[in-house]
């Protein structure tokens, strides 16, 4: 299923996401054609397992996993891509995005029903797999938890539409739950499984908050700042109210110049929404924004640095600066 090598010069991991790979081609198998071919569409759709690679990294601090150990962390990382990517198709279905990482999405190709009962059928695997893995633990709960997160994250996002003087401890809090919450879940949860100390696996979560929150902030960044104009998802966010953090604080210095463009709503045109990018650029909403970025970078590199000395440390720091140097 995944046709490319992500981590070249990590033989290790990239053995390990091939196993990811193969387990979600095995669990994604379904007597519904339509179902299928939406399933095997959207895992092969320009993913970059980055939130496996996140767990897997952490998972072998204490040292490359032994093979007795293997299978279940496989199910586990398997697992959290399941998630992202239920999360992912459910999102497309509420915004009516007709695309998804560049390419028709599968609510725009396949239609709405099989769109639902996609990411339905993710979260029944989903659950599946944490079932039988993490049973007997800690984190049997705190899978439930991050879905709560990622929900509560999801509702906050809608409940915000349109609101023009939204905070950034709201945006914060959206965030925290459509982000943040499966990095952190990806870092404590390999952390433990794969035998790291209580003290070890609370700075991995950590980490893994830190760099969620850095990693959609940079997105937000780009949404603005590449290129001429405005990219696809910044039209589509506009038109159904969702304000990105670059805009909500250009807003803070200058409401008044953005107040007849937003007030709009959903009759924004085109050109609406491009003077709303020359405005966010012209107030220091991009310069902002990437400070915000740059001081959750920082924090997160500083406690990587607190963790176990070897090979996935270093791995780590490379796989992050690889994420958040996106601000361009």
């Amino acid at each position: 299923m995944m046709k490319q090598t992500h981590f070249p010069h990590n033989p290790e991991l990239n053995r390990a996401l091939l196993a990811v790979s193969d387990l979600m081609a095995a669990r994604i198998k379904t007597k519904d054609g339509q179902l299928e071919s939406a399933l095997q569409k959207m895992a092969t759709n320009g993913g970059k397992f980055l939130r496996p690679a996140f767990f897997w990294l952490f998972a072998s601090l204490t040292g490359q996993p032994q093979p007795e150990q293997r299978d279940r962390l496989i199910k586990l990382a398997t697992s959290i891509e399941v998630l992202h990517m239920a999360t992912l198709i459910h999102d497309d279905i509420i915004d009516d995005s007709p695309e998804r990482r560049g390419r028709i999405s599968i609510q725009a190709e396949f239609g709405k029903d099989v769109a639902v009962y996609s990411g339905d059928y993710l979260f029944t695997i989903f659950f599946d797999l944490i079932t039988t893995t993490t049973a007997t633990t800690p984190f049997l709960t705190t899978n439930a938890q991050i879905m709560h997160r990622i929900l509560s994250g999801e509702l906050g996002q809608m409940a915000d539409r349109f609101k023009q003087d939204q905070t950034f401890l709201s945006y914060l809090r959206n965030i925290n739950g459509k982000t943040a919450a499966l990095f952190s879940l990806a870092a404590s949860e390999g952390a433990y499984f794969g035998g790291a100390d209580q003290r070890t696996v609370a700075l991995a979560k950590r980490i893994g908050q830190n760099v969620g929150i850095a990693f959609q902030i940079l997105d937000d960044i780009l949404d603005y700042s590449s290129g001429d104009q405005l990219n696809k998802p910044v039209l589509e966010d506009l038109a159904t109210g969702v304000y990105s953090l670059p805009l909500l604080l250009a807003m803070q210095a200058n409401s008044a110049a953005f107040k007849p463009l937003l007030d709009k709503g959903r009759l924004m045109s085109e050109a609406d929404m491009q003077l709303v990018r020359q405005l966010v650029l012209e107030n220091g909403g991009v310069e902002q924004a990437r400070q915000l970025a740059t001081a959750f970078t920082k924090k997160a590199k500083a406690e990587i640095n607190q963790l176990p000395a070897g090979s996935s440390r270093r791995a780590l720091t490379k796989l992050c600066q690889r994420l958040l140097k996106r601000s361009s």
